[in-house]
């Protein structure tokens, strides 16, 4: 199916040559970009359907390189927040008990849905919590979200094996056997990966953090990735308490200890990256290791600022992402743009993060971070995964003199007018064109609702007024 995307006002392709084309127009057949200009689109083209951009500024697809989807019921969970991580992953733990396969599928639903509404057609999930009493297959809920939806997904098997009981933070109800991690790992990879051009949906493994797996199991798992050519991920550098806690359990800092267990290479990227020192950075930068940037989580529960703009001098992998809404509150990729934008000039300085050099991260960025040679620009034979934002909101009056940076610097985008993925349109004026988006609202505060409730039930703490106090 052949689509023309007309009356471009301003088309950023992020290509190689950091073309900005006025007056612009895109030609789509299938999934993928067949030509694209300025002026007069082509008239011997056979078009199927003609979309008009009103004039409006057209994106590529924004990638998300780390979210955990499971999250987006515990938004504003007034326990949690004012707690600093270790004590928001305690607490939280008694709630992510209660997981139910509705609960994965629907709270995936929301947050896949949020993304796509503000212009982020790539999504990297990583779901890690399989209580013991659920005996779904939970993350294939996720990737049944997706393809409901119609957005690009890298889902990532995550995994604990280290529970309280061997020195872990998490309940030992939430952690699996390493085999049977391994055996469902495999499972996953051979049904669900994708490593054609275009593909909808790449795996990885991703045990979750050093302080909630097991030595063997990181080993064990990058060599299984390996074995079948997939990616790896997890949290690193994330906390201060972290450094601490790996040099008190395994003696050394949180990045040797991946070295040491395998963990490194241009198949890696971590969530995170708050402790990263300029010598590790470099390591990573020879070794391909990539970083999912989270500065609004990161600011959340006062982890730190990442020294991304050091990153990017050297030349590491860094993608964008908005990490899980228990500690963004939102699924919200201009958002996470313009904190990305903003953050960065305290202290580094106020010419450290431009807003393009923040857009290329959301987008070419991301794309090198999971491995992806197809998407995160607007060129012939990339994937068709175009984003269109009207220009004619109130909030943007005054602020024509450069559109590409209001939507870093303004609130006047908030919501993309028209979403691509593959070449199908999934949003429409605003709408996502696969769910009803009034009953995932009502669906979503329900089934929330009903998790905190079963989480009272259990424990005897009331989580909606009851806050945990951070250690100093």
């Amino acid at each position: 199916m052949a689509t023309l995307i007309k009356n471009i006002g301003v088309l950023v392709t992020m290509d190689d040559a950091d073309r900005e084309i006025r007056d612009g127009w895109i030609l789509v057949d299938g999934p993928a970009i067949v030509s694209l200009g300025s002026g007069e689109p082509p008239k011997d083209a056979q078009i199927d359907e003609t979309i008009d951009a009103h004039g409006g500024l057209a994106i590529p697809g924004m990638v998300n390189t780390h979210h955990h989807l499971y999250q987006t019921f515990q938004k504003n969970l007034p326990r949690v927040q004012d707690a600093k991580l270790f004590d928001w992953l305690v607490g939280l733990y008694e709630v992510w008990r209660e997981l139910t396969a509705e609960d994965v599928r629907t709270s995936a639903l929301l947050g896949i849905g949020e993304l796509l509404l503000t212009g982020c057609t790539t999504i990297a999930d990583h779901f890690y919590v399989f209580p013991k009493r659920e005996t779904a297959q939970l993350l294939d809920e996720t990737i049944e979200s997706a393809r409901q939806l119609g957005a690009r997904f890298h889902p990532s098997r995550g995994s604990m094996s280290r529970g309280k009981s061997k020195g872990g933070l998490p309940p030992d109800d939430v952690v699996q056997e390493p085999e049977e991690i391994l055996k469902d790992s495999e499972r996953v990879i051979h049904k669900f990966h994708d490593p054609a051009r275009f593909s909808m949906c790449r795996l990885a493994l991703a045990p979750c953090s050093p302080f909630s797996v097991t030595d063997d199991l990181l080993l064990e798992s990058a060599r299984l990735a390996r074995k079948h050519k997939v990616r790896l991920h997890t949290h690193l550098a994330e906390t201060k308490d972290e450094d601490d806690f790996c040099l008190k359990m395994v003696g050394c800092r949180p990045l040797e200890y991946m070295e040491k267990v395998e963990w490194v290479g241009p198949d890696v990227w971590y969530a995170h990256g708050v402790y990263l020192n300029e010598a590790e950075l470099e390591r990573m930068a020879k070794t391909g290791t990539g970083i999912a940037h989270c500065p609004t989580s990161n600011l959340r529960l006062g982890s730190g600022i990442a020294p991304i703009p050091k990153a990017v001098e050297l030349d590491v992998p860094v993608g964008l992402a908005v990490d899980g809404s228990a500690s963004n509150d939102a699924s919200d990729m201009i958002r996470e743009l313009q904190m990305c934008t903003m953050v960065h000039r305290v202290g580094t300085g106020v010419e450290a993060m431009p807003a393009r050099k923040a857009l290329r991260i959301a987008t070419r960025g991301g794309a090198r971070v999971l491995g992806r040679d197809d998407i995160g620009q607007l060129a012939p034979g990339f994937a068709a995964d175009v984003v269109l934002f009207r220009l004619d909101d109130l909030g943007l009056a005054g602020a024509m003199h450069d559109p590409v940076a209001a939507l870093c610097f303004t609130t006047g985008i908030h919501r993309a007018e028209t979403v691509l993925v593959n070449g199908k349109v999934v949003v429409r004026d605003q709408k996502l064109v696969q769910v009803d988006a009034q009953e995932l609202f009502h669906k979503s505060n329900s089934l929330a609702a009903g998790m905190v409730k079963r989480a009272v039930a259990r424990t005897k703490i009331d989580f909606l007024t009851n806050p945990i106090r951070s250690r100093p």
